[in-house]
């Protein structure tokens, strides 16, 4: 199967969902969620698109809770497709490799779902629910690096995309860990997981069209290397931001009266 037919694969997935959600809303009326309403959205990603993602995968919930498969199993295949998704990126399969981390961004929004269907929901599970994520963006990001191994400038924005990547989840555990409320702020993981799936998606369509460049030929998957600079100028930003204001509410602060 040619790569770039699993990038056709995810814009049929994906724009078929959509039409259906818009005839939903257009027939039905809006969706709410209680936990997309306190997420909500930013410029980058609407408030309305984060409420279409929640609203795709709550069938395959409800069948996953029916079938009595465990959030922790979801989270377990989310890590095992999240890890294939970055080797198949680091062997130049983008398409392939959007693919994967379509499934695994999915099994992550849903492994929630169910627990929250279920009550099986835990404190351990919430710890790895958040691992699991760390590790499936690592793998991810990391496929990138390597699939720009002849290219140091290329490597360096992918390492500052994983930074981000990083300090975002980190800033907003900081935060709660020292009881503030966690700032938002944009790039959070299912923003960084769009653009990073899209990018990988158009670089598999359009690269045959847009490569090589003569005086450049180190640099490809351009989609895919946008995708990364926007992902580490604003992930870094968003989470620099996230920090200070932690800090500034941690200065505020009253101390307790004795």
């Amino acid at each position: 199967m040619h790569d770039s037919l699993y990038a056709f694969a995810v814009i049929a997935l994906t724009f078929s969902a959509l039409a259906v959600f818009g005839l939903r809303v257009a027939t039905r009326g809006g969706v709410h969620y209680d936990r997309v309403d306190a997420v909500g959205g930013s410029p980058l990603l609407s408030q309305r698109l984060v409420e279409f993602g929640y609203w795709a995968v709550l069938p395959a919930a409800r069948f996953c809770a029916r079938l009595g498969i465990t959030p922790n199993h979801i989270t377990w295949m989310s890590l095992g497709l999240g890890i294939a998704a970055g080797v198949a990126i680091s062997f130049s399969l983008l398409g392939l490799g959007a693919f994967l981390a379509l499934i695994s961004a999915l099994g992550d929004c849903l492994d929630g779902q169910v627990a929250r269907m279920t009550k099986t929901g835990s404190p351990a599970g919430e710890v790895l629910d958040a691992s699991v994520d760390r590790y499936m963006e690592f793998f991810y990001i990391g496929g990138l690096v390597l699939f720009y191994k002849d290219s140091i400038p290329c490597q360096a924005v992918a390492l500052l995309a994983l930074l981000a990547a990083f300090m975002v989840s980190y800033a907003t555990a900081k935060a709660e860990a020292m009881g503030v409320e966690p700032p938002k702020g944009a790039m959070r993981r299912h923003e960084r997981s769009v653009y990073l799936i899209a990018g990988c998606v158009f670089s598999s369509l359009l690269s045959p069209w847009l490569e090589p460049f003569p005086r450049y030929p180190a640099l490809k998957a351009i989609p895919a290397l946008a995708a990364l600079i926007v992902v580490a100028t604003v992930g870094n930003y968003s989470a620099a931001r996230r920090l200070w204001l932690t800090a500034k509410a941690l200065r505020e602060r009253k101390p307790p009266t004795t």
